[in-house]
């Protein structure tokens, strides 16, 4: 995947999240032990977001690269961005988007996709 794509992704992740209620907090928050691609607020909760932008469903659907070694890297990063901005509730949050060639874009949002909530 490209640069560009991923970042289509993400914008078409915030305006998903922005339309549903949330508020978007960040973008690409980057510590070195992990990146998270969005953090929003929904409410009560502080949502950390991982997108996975797909032009081909070959290798398989976004949310599937999403493994326990990319859950350790994002757990890492929201723990310091928690250390900062403390908030009781929080949970992970998967958006997968496919974009196939002359099909509508297609978003899935998974809430709570790993962790405890």
């Amino acid at each position: 995947m490209s640069a560009a794509t991923g970042a289509m992704g993400e914008d078409m992740a915030c305006d998903y999240l922005s339309r549903h209620g949330y508020r978007v907090i960040a973008r690409n928050y980057r510590t070195r032990r992990g990146e998270i691609d969005v953090i929003a607020a929904q409410k009560e909760w502080l949502v950390f977001v991982e997108v996975k932008t797909r032009r081909s469903v070959r290798c398989g659907f976004g949310a599937e690269a999403v493994t326990w070694r990319k859950q350790r890297h994002l757990l890492a990063a929201a723990l310091a961005y928690l250390a900062a901005h403390p908030c009781e509730k929080c949970r992970f949050d998967v958006i997968e988007i496919t974009l196939l060639p002359g099909a509508e874009p297609r978003l899935r949002h998974i809430e709570g996709a790993f962790g405890r909530n």
